[in-house]
Parts: structure tokens; C-alpha cells; sequence
């Protein structure tokens, strides 16, 4: 089964509003609360450029 960490970013609570981390081997896994069935398999790599987008905006 597969273990997903909420962003510590998100509200706390168990609203529909957060990003949430799992591992994959060998990928990460990228999925948003609201829509838990889409999720997306990103590289390490790819999810450091990622935040690093993110966090420049």
C-alpha cells in the first residue's frame, strides 16, 4: 500500500486542498488531494526543479 505524505504547506485539517508525496519505486509520486486517482511519477531530479520553479513564483 502505498503511503502518502501531506505537504506541510497544506491546512492540517482533512480538506481537499493539498499536495501529497509518496515514494514509487523508483520514482516519487506526485498527487493532489482533490483528485487522489491522477497521479503523476516524477524523478528526484524532476521534483527539485519543480520546487525550485515554484518557489521563484
Amino acid at each position: 500500500m502505498t503511503q502518502w505524505q501531506k505537504s506541510s504547506f497544506s491546512g492540517g485539517g482533512d480538506g481537499d486542498e493539498c499536495v501529497e508525496l509518496a515514494y514509487g519505486d523508483p520514482s516519487l509520486l506526485l498527487r493532489e488531494s482533490d483528485d487522489p486517482t491522477r497521479i503523476l511519477p516524477v524523478t528526484r531530479d524532476g521534483l527539485v526543479a519543480l520546487l525550485r520553479s515554484v518557489k521563484e513564483t
